[in-house]
């Protein structure tokens, strides 16, 4: 399993754009209805400060997600946007839960 952490801060007025482009990418994956992949982002106090928390079966299941168009129109705005605080982005490891992953 691969779980992934982005934590960025974007403008204030960029980050209305943001959460459109994430919608996207959370549409695009429910239709998708991959079984390795979850999700999942939210929104700091902040209203700018964006935490993405996803979970992959495998590398592979991750490569999915960075190859969907939506992903790319995503990840090339943002870039584009003139970020507050740059992504930071932590791979974790899994201790407990009370959820089952992929299996």
């Amino acid at each position: 399993m691969k779980i992934v952490r982005v934590i960025y801060t974007t403008t204030a007025e960029f980050a209305p754009i943001n959460q459109k482009n994430i919608a996207g990418i959370v549409k695009e994956l429910k239709e998708l209805n991959h079984p390795g992949i979850k999700d999942n982002t939210y929104l700091l106090p902040d209203g700018k400060t964006f935490m993405h928390f996803d979970q992959f079966e495998n590398e592979e299941a991750h490569e999915i997600l960075t190859s969907l168009e939506s992903f790319k129109k995503f990840d090339a705005e943002l870039w584009a946007s003139d970020l507050e605080v740059e992504p930071q982005l932590d791979l974790l490891s899994l201790v407990a839960s009370t959820e089952t992953f992929f299996g």
